[in-house]
């Protein structure tokens, strides 16, 4: 083991110096043109590819420069032609970072376009903003990113390869902030090669690596030994960023109405973008960020079909939920093969990098009739970025582990009654609910749940709901409904004391294939997820009384398992048991609190009521019949 490490080892330092001595040779000293030295009437010429990895050129014409018009500072206009700039309709996203030399110096990259313009217009980022990247004092995740409605930069095509059509529409929805669009890509037989980083060469910005590959692809615009600037235009415009950077090759140029693009691969890393700002975007060679590992394991139960994954996303607290769902979704949707409904258990296992934090555990499952796949990722995504934007500790993530189990099958099941064995109780008291279910297609099902009333109960009279753990109560709807809250300002108004007390809450929330018992305020009925009322059910008491060492201990699975300690847990007061369904419907009982020393006698005095009201009511019914058979009985009148 420790030989296999040191010949990885190994092997990465000569590759890195490999990729640093390809950066040395590409490298060359040239002289920088001042933006004061720049005049209209100007001609010069800018590096690109526009297909393989064959670098041309096209001609640059400078018209002037525009004072603090760009994210920072000047940009110098331009006007572009050539056999280049009329075979693809003008700039396209893609050569953003093509370096514009005048008289033998560097003027800076290719970053605009103009729209609604005939594409030869646009806008060059001096080099001396550029190389002042390299120097940029370390800030993350930079707010309100730059945007500007008449510059081409906005809607950066995303290449994305492996991805399906669906996950790209997803994300894009996610994305729509960003201004990115996905577009599926192909892989090149030069990918797995590592190439130099030069001026007029490709680049590519990957968010995420490996099974799946996802980024953005430019122009390399100046490379000093093992450092790198591209784009001229940002990104994202998150500041301190850990992109990986990546080789591309160039498949051809797609033309559009709006804004044409470079469709290219997504090739070999080759080192790590540190920086995404106003002028670009800045990397070195030969050193590798670490992202996110995320491992997948899908299963499709109905067809016996497995398949193992992996990627790795860049650590963005913005994208990483994202990309992460999205991942997950599109090789979900591989795995299944087919699109519409089914029945999802979900396994999501988040490791933090450090060991002082707990690492999250979570299972869930879930049931959709038109997309299982969507709402497979649904709770992965809220997750994830609640961890990573929580108000109490930076939860930086070291590690994603997902697993998801499908069958077309609709496994739900629906409380149709209920049974507790007590309803006159003290504080400390168990209450046994029988709760009875009707399964879909199945026929009815029973499961116990034993409720213990908190210690510290006040007395009085209270409402105990029996649910299902996906229901939510309907007082949460009212108040969203009258303040007009989402679900994102509803999370925030939730107070937590520390984070182990959002931890915890994270953690331990209701899982929709559980039965859960809790008392609630009185008057309180529920509603769906959906939104959809549920039938209101009053629930009654059995008659014969039970002492606490006759309770069962535990409710059983479909296959006759005793639930284990993980089944059964108490969270905030209430009791939560796991079934192999998603379950629908709710129900009340109502529940009397009483001190100790009263209720047996309030018990008994219950059964003395009702088993009066039984014979006061089988005395009417024995009454009724006999007028009836008397009735009968009596002769009719002759006429």
């Amino acid at each position: 083991m420790n030989l296999h490490r040191f010949w990885r080892r190994y092997t990465k330092s000569v590759l890195a110096l490999l990729l640093c001595g390809a950066t040395f040779t590409s490298a060359h000293a040239i002289e920088f043109m001042k933006v004061e030295d720049l005049h209209r009437g100007m001609v010069g010429h800018a590096d690109t590819v526009v297909q393989g990895d064959k670098i041309d050129s096209f001609k640059v014409e400078v018209l002037g420069v525009m004072k603090q018009r760009g994210p920072s500072g000047d940009l110098i206009l331009i006007k572009v032609s050539g056999p280049i700039i009329d075979a693809s309709g003008g700039i396209v996203h893609g050569m953003s970072g093509s370096p514009v030399y005048i008289d033998g110096k560097l003027v800076g990259a290719v970053a605009y376009g103009w729209g609604f313009t005939d594409g030869t217009l646009g806008m060059v980022t001096p080099i001396d903003q550029m190389v002042k990247l390299w120097d940029a004092k370390y800030q993350k995740d930079l707010p309100n990113p730059w945007k500007d409605t008449q510059l081409i930069p906005l809607g950066t095509p995303l290449m994305a390869d492996g991805y399906d059509e669906a996950s790209l529409a997803y994300l894009g929805t996610k994305f729509k902030d960003f201004g990115y669009k996905g577009y599926a890509t192909a892989s090149d037989s030069t990918d797995d090669i590592v190439k130099p980083m030069v001026p007029g060469g490709s680049i590519a910005a990957l968010l995420v690596k490996g099974d799946l590959k996802m980024g953005a692809v430019g122009t390399v615009t100046y490379v000093d030994k093992d450092k790198v600037v591209a784009f001229g235009h940002p990104f994202d415009k998150r500041g301190s960023t850990g992109y990986f950077m990546n080789n591309s090759s160039i498949f051809t140029v797609v033309k559009s109405m709006d804004s044409g693009f470079k469709l290219g691969s997504l090739g070999r890393e080759v080192g790590i973008i540190t920086e995404d700002r106003g002028a670009g975007i800045a990397g070195t060679v030969g050193v590798f960020g670490k992202g996110i590992p995320v491992r997948m394991q899908l299963r499709d139960l109905d067809r016996g079909v497995q398949r193992n994954a992996a990627v790795t996303v860049v650590e963005a607290s913005k994208m990483t939920p994202t990309l992460v769902a999205t991942s997950v979704y599109s090789l979900l949707n591989k795995t299944l093969d087919r699109v519409g409904g089914g029945t999802a258990k979900i396994s999501i296992k988040i490791t933090p990098v450090d060991p002082k934090l707990p690492t999250l555990e979570r299972r869930n499952m879930v049931y959709s009739g038109t997309a299982v796949s969507e709402k497979s990722i649904d709770e992965l995504f809220d997750i994830v970025e609640s961890l990573m934007n929580n108000a109490f500790k930076n939860y930086e993530i070291r590690d994603i582990d997902v697993d998801v189990q499908v069958e077309e099958a609709k496994r739900t099941a629906t409380i149709i009654d209920a049974s507790a064995d007590q309803v006159i109780v003290s504080p400390g008291d168990n209450i046994v609910v029988t709760a009875n279910l009707q399964a879909y297609r199945e026929g009815r099902i029973q499961r116990e749940v034993i409720f213990k009333v908190p210690d510290d109960q006040e007395l009085g009279t209270y409402t105990l709901e029996v649910r299902g753990g996906g229901v939510i109560p309907l007082p949460y709807l009212y108040e969203k409904q009258k303040y007009n809250l989402t679900d994102e300002i509803v999370q925030r108004l939730k107070v937590h004391k520390n984070f182990e007390d959002y931890f915890k809450d994270l953690s331990e929330d209701d899982q929709n294939n559980q039965i859960v018992v809790e008392f609630l305020d009185d008057d309180i009925s529920m509603v769906e997820e959906s939104g959809d009322k549920v039938k209101k059910q009053r629930l009654e008491a059995d008659e014969e009384d039970i002492d606490d060492d006759e309770l069962p201990n535990g409710g059983k699975h479909k296959k006759g398992l005793k639930a284990s300690d993980d089944d059964e847990k108490e969270k905030d007061h209430a009791t939560r048991l796991v079934v192999d369904y998603v379950v629908l419907g709710d129900g009340q009982f109502t529940v009397q609190v009483v001190d100790k020393k009263d209720r047996d006698h309030l018990r008994k005095k219950r059964v003395k009521e009702k088993m009066a009201k039984l014979k006061e009511s089988a005395s009417q019914e024995h009454g009724a019949k006999r007028d009836k058979t008397d009735t009968s009985n009596k002769p009719s009148k002759k006429h």
